[in-house]
């Protein structure tokens, strides 16, 4: 009855955790079938990936407690899929927004931060080139980096987001992402760091 009750409670605060920020942006964008209907989806497919991939980060540190509750693997197989076409998606309908015109894109943003998504998308995606090759010898004794370099990819769209996310500028939003940023940091130190050694 207690496992029943708790994979309630952790599917519904996952939901929670990817449906908040999404609601908010639908809220704030006026829609409509025409040329700004990509402008107001490309920050959608964002804004989930992020949240998907924030559930990613904090689950590393409650993994042998949620792995006795939920079938763990399963998760982050569905949500990892999830994640790359959300991750596909976003950047594709800025280009189509923006007729893939890169310079367009890059005069009307802050470069540094295009540059620090771009980074931060391709030390992502390093994660699920190297998926279907897990459990070859290289990629098996090098995972642990690899998960290393995608939450490195990770926290650099979270200041990518933070600096560009219109939604994400004031209000209640923006504390919800420092939050996810700041546990984000200490669930990786934890993860990765303190829990080798306990």
């Amino acid at each position: 009855m207690n496992k029943v009750r708790n994979q309630f409670l952790l599917y519904l605060f996952a939901s929670i955790a990817v449906v908040y920020p999404a609601i908010i942006q639908i809220k704030n964008s006026v829609w409509a079938l025409d040329s700004t209907l990509t402008l107001n989806l490309f920050p959608l497919f964002g804004l989930i990936a992020f949240s998907l991939l924030w559930l990613h980060a904090i689950s590393g540190v409650f993994e042998p407690w949620l792995r006795k509750q939920i079938n763990f693997d399963n998760f982050v197989n569905r949500t990892s899929t999830l994640i790359l076409i959300c991750l596909t998606l976003h950047p594709l309908l800025l280009l189509v927004n923006f007729e893939f015109n890169l310079n367009s894109i890059l005069f009307s943003y802050e470069i540094k931060y295009i540059r620090l998504a771009i980074a931060g998308w391709v030390l992502l995606i390093i994660y699920d080139v190297s998926k279907p090759f897990k459990n070859r010898a290289f990629f098996s004794r090098n995972w642990n980096k690899i998960l290393i370099i995608s939450t490195i990819g990770f926290l650099m769209t979270f200041f990518h987001s933070l600096a560009l996310g219109s939604d994400l500028q004031s209000g209640m939003l923006r504390a919800v992402w420092i939050f996810y940023g700041a546990t984000t940091i200490l669930s990786t130190f934890y993860t990765y760091g303190i829990r080798r050694f306990i």
